[in-house]
């Protein structure tokens, strides 16, 4: 199916200057008309042939940095385009990376029609178990690519050490409420105990 360039975009979830950039390095196919637009022929190829096909996975910590989110996206395009992916879809999400129930990650994990999840950074999947989500897609034939090791900004970690601080206290003064109520309770029903035994 053929579409113009902006709807191709749009289908990405990518800005029209990244689909743009691409097609002037050529690396979409696609042709221009004699008006001055492009054209992307668009899953004309024979699927069979894309062995990889990318879902790609972007994350910023707060809506601040949704900038960044966007050029976080472009660039994994852009990676994935030049390592020859088909991408299937992008997704872009704010939240900490702390979060275990991210929506749209969660809904990524479950979605079968891509073979490699392509992201920036691992933690911009996650802080922590990065690895059991490698196991995981391994188990359904995909795999987890990192397009660059090296430790991320200084400032989303901070982000999210304040997060974990947050979240252990409280937790701490939550375990603390609901020992008070099982002590109550266990009181409760020992009274109870003896009164009907009496």
């Amino acid at each position: 199916m053929a579409m113009k360039l902006s709807e191709y975009a749009k289908k990405l979830g990518v800005s029209y200057h990244t689909v743009w950039r691409l097609w002037k390095q050529g690396q979409l196919d696609a042709y221009q008309l004699p008006t001055g637009t492009v054209i992307v022929r668009d899953g004309e190829q024979n699927p069979q042939l894309v062995h990889e096909i990318a879902c790609i996975y972007a994350r910023v910590s707060s809506s601040e940095n949704k900038d960044n989110l966007k050029r976080q996206a472009d660039r994994l395009v852009q990676y994935s385009t030049a390592r020859g992916y088909g991408i299937y879809k992008v997704v872009e999400e704010v939240g900490s990376g702390l979060n275990d129930n991210r929506q749209k990650l969660i809904s990524v994990l479950n979605d079968k029609k891509f073979n490699v999840l392509v992201v920036e950074h691992k933690d911009r999947l996650t802080r922590f178990g990065a690895n059991y989500i490698q196991v995981l897609l391994t188990q359904t034939g995909r795999r987890l690519e990192v397009v660059n090791d090296a430790a991320n900004d200084k400032e989303d970690l901070m982000s999210d050490f304040a997060a974990v601080i947050t979240s252990f206290c409280s937790r701490l003064y939550g375990l603390r409420r609901a020992k008070r109520k099982t002590e109550k309770l266990i009181a409760e029903l020992q009274s109870n105990s003896e009164e009907s035994c009496n």
